[in-house]
Parts: structure tokens; C-alpha cells; sequence
């Protein structure tokens, strides 16, 4: 019989969509996200929708830290609209930015042809001992976001909870 590997943590995912939020459209990055986080070995604790505000993104983020999760996946608001607010968001919860990530995953989604992945405004970084990513909205974007993050999470983890000591 062979045995699962182990897990590497908890996840939560926030998706930032004024029109699934407000039930005029159906979440369809979520699933996605859940499946591609399961695939890294992570537990998904939960996805939630919020609508493009900074303070509903700032306080999803606030509990997600506060309760122990080790990886935040945002997904949407990433852009330059108006309304695209969650960096602006992120960036008051982060404690140190990680910008190398972030810089990879937009120049990985540019070049698959992730527009909106290459235009995105998203941070990476750490808030006390999570590691908060933000992706553009885009199936295309998620996807290769989180092929470019997988490699690197279980390593990010590990220093954040000094088990690489």
C-alpha cells in the first residue's frame, strides 16, 4: 500500500470579485485554486469571497494570519482599474515584502501570454508566519502563478516555522 505524501500546510484562498461577491456570478477561480494548492500537497482550509474593498481584503488577510495559516492565495484585483485595490490592500498587512516572487510569477504569466498576469499590481510576502501571494484574476494567470509559486512554497513554509533549522 503506498502512503500519501505528507501535507506541507494550510491554505486559505481569497477571491476578490465584486460580482461574485455579490452573487451575480458564479466562483469559478476558487475550485481551481483549491485544486492546484491540493496538488502542491496543501490543506485548503477555505475559499472566500470578498468584494474589491480594502478593508474586506485587509480583514480576510488579518484572519487568515491570525488563524495559523501558512499560505494566503488572493486572486483578483490586481490590476490598475479603480477597483483594483488588493496590492494596495496587501500592502498594509505585509511585514516584509518578497518581491523576487512576484516579479516571476508576472514575468512566467507575460510570457505564456497572461496579460493580465504581466500587468498585475500583486505583492508577495510574509505577515507574521504566512506567506501572502496575490495572482491576477485569469484562469491562465492562476494557473501559471501557481506553477511558477508551487516550487518555492514548501521551501517558504519550512523557514517560516524554522523547521529548516
Amino acid at each position: 500500500m503506498e502512503m500519501a505524501p505528507p501535507q506541507i500546510g494550510r491554505a486559505l484562498v481569497v477571491i476578490v470579485d465584486d460580482r461574485v461577491s455579490h452573487g451575480e456570478r458564479e466562483d469559478t477561480i476558487g475550485p481551481l485554486v483549491t485544486e492546484l494548492l491540493e496538488e502542491a500537497r496543501l490543506v485548503v482550509d477555505a475559499v472566500v469571497v470578498v468584494p474589491g474593498d480594502p478593508v474586506a481584503i485587509r480583514n480576510a488577510l488579518n484572519t487568515a494570519v491570525i488563524g495559523g495559516v501558512d499560505l494566503v492565495v488572493t486572486v483578483g484585483g490586481t490590476g490598475v482599474s479603480p477597483r483594483d485595490v488588493t496590492a494596495d490592500a496587501t500592502a498594509g498587512v505585509l511585514d516584509r515584502p518578497i518581491p523576487g516572487i512576484a516579479e516571476a510569477i508576472r514575468a512566467s504569466g507575460l510570457a505564456a501570454g497572461a496579460v493580465d498576469a504581466g500587468l498585475s499590481r500583486g505583492l508577495v510576502g510574509v505577515s507574521g508566519s504566512t506567506l501572502v501571494v496575490n495572482l491576477a484574476p485569469s484562469r491562465a494567470a492562476v494557473r501559471d502563478g501557481m506553477a511558477t509559486l508551487t516550487p518555492l512554497v514548501a521551501h517558504v513554509i519550512a523557514e517560516l516555522s524554522g523547521l529548516d533549522d
